[in-house]
């Protein structure tokens, strides 16, 4: 055995060309198969700790309707004026797994600190958010149950506010910004936290009372929605079930009337993504498979070229003694080593491919040592079985007829 695989190791030598050309098709299958893979896999983690940047077993109801992008990102369509606090007090009251909420309004102003001016994305809201959303102080405090009923100008800032504002972000703690021409007074800055599933930049958010809002801003009776932590996952769907009877109740929608407002859950949010990244890898089976496909006819074609080009060598070991299993032994060797030679260099290079994706598309780092070695070992036995064929009939070449004709 040993004998045939040296003489196998160096027919690849000599015929450096057809072996790098037989090599190729399963190196790109390889490369296809590895790498869709486990950048799926990174994506779909990157998802999941997206989605727990919105909070942990978070619910959600809010006015409009609201789609997602295939990128995850949401689009709010056909938003009213019917959401109202009380709407969002019956729900946290209403859902039996409701662990705590926060009704909240979001909208876009500008913020200015002296001469600096820049836009921001509002949330007025109740003290909960904080724990709902799982934001986290970097300096200062969040919002509290005095500030709400005292209608207290004061805000959080998240850390690229605070940075623009005041170069860094901890000499923003106690200082005046005006929100809506209204003297605010900063009391808190939240720690980096980066953009959520749907998209919202989470460091670019300015956090007001809910009251102050809607006394001392805008005069504004209607919410955006309402933020809920269940205490159960569990109870995502029943939860969702019940709020939607809550509310078309509340609203007074019949049968068949369409609704005004959204309910979800963070799951919902990365649905779509999910839906995306399962085509993606699809795809990526696809290609692979025609890539090995392409691959093992490639070293089919190969090695009956080259079972036709050494007919004498093959002539001459029988002569001397090698038995025709010998023969079959070493072709068989030969299309195995391609395959996985050119399997080793797809997953190399699939790995270099994670590594660089995951580096620069911010994502986790995902290596999964079994899909490598399974793809090495269909490597190696899609050459194999590729192979079978022209070593059968190496194998069977007759000696005498051979050496007549050479």
């Amino acid at each position: 055995m040993f004998f045939s695989l040296k003489i196998a190791i160096n027919s690849l030598r000599t015929h450096r060309l057809r072996t790098i050309l037989a090599m190729t098709g399963v190196l790109l299958g390889a490369l296809a198969l590895t790498g869709v893979q486990q950048v799926s896999r990174a994506m779909y983690a990157k998802a999941e700790v997206e989605t727990a940047k919105l909070g942990t077993n978070l619910f959600m109801a809010m006015t409009g309707q609201v789609s997602f992008r295939r990128t995850g990102s949401a689009r709010v369509r056909n938003q009213a004026a019917t959401f109202t606090l009380r709407d969002a007090q019956a729900l946290i009251a209403g859902l039996p797994a409701a662990r705590k909420g926060a009704p909240y309004v979001n909208s876009t102003t500008a913020l200015r600190a002296g001469n600096t001016k820049i836009p921001a994305q509002l949330v007025a809201t109740w003290p909960e958010y904080g724990a709902v959303r799982n934001l986290e102080l970097k300096n200062g405090r969040f919002l509290n149950e005095d500030d709400l009923s005292a209608r207290e100008r004061v805000a959080v800032l998240g850390d690229k506010i605070a940075r623009r504002l005041f170069d860094q972000p901890e000499k923003a703690l106690g200082r005046t910004v005006f929100l809506f021409r209204a003297p605010v007074r900063v009391i808190g800055v939240l720690k980096p936290k980066g953009a959520d599933i749907v998209g919202t930049d989470q460091d670019e958010q300015v956090f007001t009372p809910l009251s102050t809002f809607q006394r001392r801003f805008a005069n504004q009776t209607w919410i955006t929605g309402v933020y809920i932590q269940l205490a159960d996952p569990a109870a995502e769907q029943t939860s969702k079930a019940a709020a939607e009877a809550i509310l078309r109740r509340r609203h007074r929608i019949g049968p068949g009337g369409k609704d005004d407002f959204s309910v979800l859950t963070a799951r919902d949010t990365i649905q779509v993504q999910q839906q995306a990244l399962n085509l993606v890898q699809t795809l990526g089976l696809i290609s692979s498979s025609v890539s090995f496909a392409v691959g093992g006819l490639g070293i089919l074609s190969i090695m009956i070229l080259l079972v036709r080009t050494r007919r004498l060598e093959i002539g001459i070991r029988r002569a001397v003694g090698a038995r025709r299993r010998d023969i079959i032994r070493q072709f068989v060797f030969e299309a195995g080593m391609m395959a996985g030679v050119g399997g080793v260099f797809g997953v190399t290079a699939a790995s270099g491919l994670t590594f660089l994706v995951a580096r620069f598309g911010e994502m986790p780092m995902i290596f999964d040592p079994l899909l490598m070695l399974g793809v090495l070992a269909g490597s190696v036995a899609l050459g194999i079985a590729a192979g079978a064929y022209p070593a059968w009939q190496a194998g069977h070449i007759e000696v005498l007829g051979v050496l007549r004709s050479e």
